[in-house]
């Protein structure tokens, strides 16, 4: 038995836990408050796409044939097929059953319907994906023609990673998803309810949180509520995670606490405490007068926000580590949509996640919602500490994968965090979400990566110098050309968030935006990206202040959910139409073809000629940067303690002593050659400038031991047999 009970509704991911949870129970622990969570979306995946449920879903269907799709009746008629190799399937993408990638990559194993379609298409990709990756994108087409045939036979609202997501979206009135709620259970709804009802009778809490980060599992959220206020009427349920902390801060509807008797807002950490206290403490007074924090709940027949607790939040040294035990690990299967690999991270592969600074240290853009909690508090967790958290993950789970899931990972802490991942020699694989700003130098980009950095997404937004300021972003197209430059020539790819349709965008501005977009395709400093169209948000400056955009809100009565706002665009242009050719270029550019198509091929309406040169990021990429080195930069040595020689060499009768430090990399090695005291004294500086040495030199530290002995440190620094080591391990950082 166990006091609290979180959960995850379906649907989120398939590869990995969304992490609310694990983080909650892993603050639970430090006090001391028993919890179990888990994880209902992937549970219902695993108790669905099986042999035995497989069969019995086509013989639940067995009488509706002639109402079929012909790519449905293709499926039906194969049904035997998809039960025989289901199971095989299945534990090939949990990473049980790596032989089967070989029978997979066959032609005749798989049965296949619309969805490989499109491999003639893709064909050509298979050649730069290895055998396990191109089994993953055969074996996610085939399960996506079964989820075609879920959603045409069974429930329309399937989807694997959300839920009757449309119920969610925009939803300023609680009235259709109330309305639907009062429907009998579908097909999905069972399994999910089947499963928890084993939850809750296993741990018999007495409070169960519900997290809902996304409008596609809000639906499944409310209807396990549903399910509990039934069969568990003296059981409380809070809701809590993104979508409530950012769509439901205006509610008012009272019909949502027939579901929930909590809602709480923001960091869950303290408010699921001061709950547990309130519901499990006996000694507790007043029941109708507590104090919550930041907590939505009923009372006297309105919906009232009860933040009275003047306890403070609390600090992120102090929340505990993710907590990953009762949830199923070793059932989470990796999928790969698109032969991309860095667009596969998403879907492929089980990440630990972590966050290195709670909000963003930025909180500008001014189509963010930088005016709540998440956003706008921001708070940095050091880098030991952080670092120690990644190794009890490790112990726990077993998994070397981490995705920090931070707003903007901030540049100095990710230095930090490298220097003390390769301090300690773990061996680790992580990524995160960065603002592509000029503090990401070549050298700062090699000790990422040299700390196991293998990719960064960032927002790119609008590629026009004018939009980016309007959107207050603090970076031009040239930066961040420059900046997505560094991290590929060091090894690490980048994803870049692209938008369009930001308010004042003109036509031209887009096909312009695009050009830019595929001249760094083109040259291989942006490896993936998404387009999206701008949303104005409530809670943003946009939405708070739209006039100063040219933005007319369409104002709507709010009764549930309050974030998306429908508006008009002064410029009256109609943005939607450019979607399907902004995604069909991406499509083609992330994977290597097509750059020499004009622009105007992926339209079916006429465009405007791109006003960018054909060679602008070529350029941008070619401007030189000042040789400066700051005094306070930290001088790191990642590479071998050198083998020395010395030798004599003579010119015109006069002779002098060389030494020559010989370094040997993984792959190779190389040679240079100095005075011999100077070389004695690189040597020397080497050994303390060593990553694992256990010191800290700063730029100006070095210059002046080098000057103790000798002269003009700059002209030794940037010395050819310097500038080689500097290519080749000595970062400045």
């Amino acid at each position: 038995m166990k006091d609290i009970l979180l959960i995850t509704p379906p649907f989120t991911q398939l590869n990995t836990p969304y992490p609310a949870t694990a983080y909650l129970k892993g603050f639970l622990n430090t006090k001391n408050i028993s919890s179990h969570h888990a994880d209902l979306g992937i549970e219902v995946i695993i108790a669905l796409f099986n042999k035995n449920s497989l069969a019995q879903l086509f013989y639940h269907v067995r009488d509706n044939q002639s109402n079929f799709s012909e790519n449905i009746q293709r499926i039906y008629a194969l049904k035997d097929e998809y039960v025989k190799t289901i199971d095989d399937v299945m534990l090939f993408l949990q990473g049980k059953n790596q032989t089967m990638a070989r029978q997979i990559c066959s032609d005749d194993f798989l049965p296949q319907a619309s969805r490989f379609s499109q491999l003639d298409d893709l064909d050509w990709a298979f050649g730069n994906m290895g055998n396990q990756d191109k089994a993953k994108h055969l074996a996610t087409l085939y399960l996506e023609d079964l989820s075609d045939f879920l959603v045409e036979c069974v429930d329309e609202n399937f989807g694997f990673s959300r839920y009757a997501e449309r119920l969610g979206r925009s939803a300023n009135q609680f009235d259709e998803l109330y309305s639907f709620l009062k429907q009998e259970p579908t097909y999905i709804d069972e399994i999910t309810l089947t499963l928890l009802e084993n939850k809750m009778q296993s741990q018999q809490p007495k409070l169960v949180c519900i997290s809902v980060p996304f409008p596609g599992n809000l639906y499944s959220a409310f209807r396990c509520a549903q399910w509990i206020k039934k069969n568990y009427p003296n059981v409380k349920v809070s809701m809590g995670g993104g979508f409530p902390n950012t769509e439901l801060r205006s509610l008012k509807d009272v019909r949502v606490f027939e579901f929930f008797d909590f809602i709480t807002l923001d960091d869950g950490e303290l408010p699921v405490e001061i709950l547990h206290s309130n519901i499990i403490d006996s000694s507790a007074k007043n029941p109708n007068h507590k104090a919550y924090k930041r907590t939505l709940l009923l009372e006297k027949g309105s919906v009232v926000y009860n933040n009275f607790s003047l306890r403070q939040d609390y600090k992120q040294l102090d929340v505990g580590t993710p907590d990953y035990s009762d949830l199923l690990l070793d059932k989470y299967i990796s999928v790969i949509e698109i032969a991309n690999p860095m667009h596969s991270l998403w879907s492929d592969g089980r990440w630990n996640k972590l966050t290195m600074a709670h909000g963003c240290y930025w909180g500008k853009c001014t189509f963010c919602d930088i005016s709540l909690d998440y956003i706008k508090n921001y708070e940095p967790v050091a880098a030991g500490i952080l670092v120690d958290r990644m190794q009890q993950q490790i112990e726990q789970t077993g998994e070397k994968g981490f995705h920090f899931v931070d707003e903007a990972a901030p540049p100095a802490l990710m230095r930090e965090v490298a220097l003390e991942i390769i301090r300690r020699k773990l061996v680790v694989t992580w990524w995160t979400n960065i603002r592509f700003e000029k503090s990401f130098t070549k050298d700062l980009c090699l000790l990422l990566k040299a700390s196991g950095c293998i990719a960064v997404s960032g927002g790119l937004e609008v590629a026009s110098d004018r939009l980016l300021k309007l959107i207050d972003k603090g970076v031009t197209v040239e930066q961040v050309a420059k900046v997505n430059s560094n991290f590929t020539d060091a090894g690490i790819m980048v994803h870049a968030y692209l938008m369009y349709g930001f308010p004042t965008q003109t036509v031209q501005e887009t096909v312009d935006s695009l050009e830019m977009v595929r001249q760094m395709f083109e040259l291989g400093v942006m490896q993936s990206g998404f387009w999206h169209q701008f949303a104005l948000t409530a809670h943003s400056p946009i939405g708070l202040k739209p006039a100063d955009f040219d933005v007319i809100p369409n104002q709507k009565e709010i009764g549930f959910a309050h974030n998306d706002v429908e508006f008009k665009d002064k410029t009256g242009i109609d943005h939607q139409k450019f979607s399907e050719g902004l995604r069909k270029s991406l499509f083609n550019y992330m994977h290597g073809i097509c750059f020499e198509f004009p622009l105007q091929d992926w339209f079916d309406f006429k465009i405007p000629r791109t006003t960018i040169k054909k060679d602008f990021i070529q350029q941008s990429l070619n401007t030189t940067t000042a040789f400066t080195t700051k005094s306070s930069a930290k001088i790191v040595w990642l590479g071998t303690i050198p083998q020395t020689s010395v030798f004599t060499k003579s010119k015109k009768g006069q002779s002098w002593d060389l030494m020559s430090l010989t370094f040997h990399q993984k792959k190779e090695s190389f040679a240079i050659n100095l005075d011999k005291e100077k070389g004695a004294w690189l040597k020397s500086i080497l050994i303390e400038l060593d990553i694992h040495s256990g010191k800290s030199t700063t730029f100006h530290q070095l210059k002046q031991s080098f000057e103790t002995t000798f002269e003009d440190f700059e002209l030794f620094w940037f010395s050819k047999p310097i500038q080689q080591l500097r290519g080749n391990g000595l970062l400045s950082v």
